[in-house]
């Protein structure tokens, strides 16, 4: 499975990777790389609970157009 991340740093430096698509789904690390392999990580124990407890794998997401 394919999911879309956010990748930020928060004001200590750590990078922090959501994945919107889970809710609650949010890792880290010290380096970019580390958050990177964190989050799949957390995305596949997120899959796993959510299946355990009878909840949709995944929410919708979706792009929108914003004018500035």
């Amino acid at each position: 499975m394919l999911f879309n991340v956010t990748i930020d740093r928060d004001e200590d430096g750590v990078w922090v990777v959501e994945c919107p698509a889970i809710p609650g789904c949010v890792s880290q690390g010290q380096t970019r790389d580390e958050a990177l392999k964190n989050i799949q990580d957390a995305i596949q124990q997120c899959l796993q609970v959510r299946a355990e407890r009878g909840l949709p794998l995944t929410v919708e997401t979706r792009q929108i157009e914003v004018t500035a």
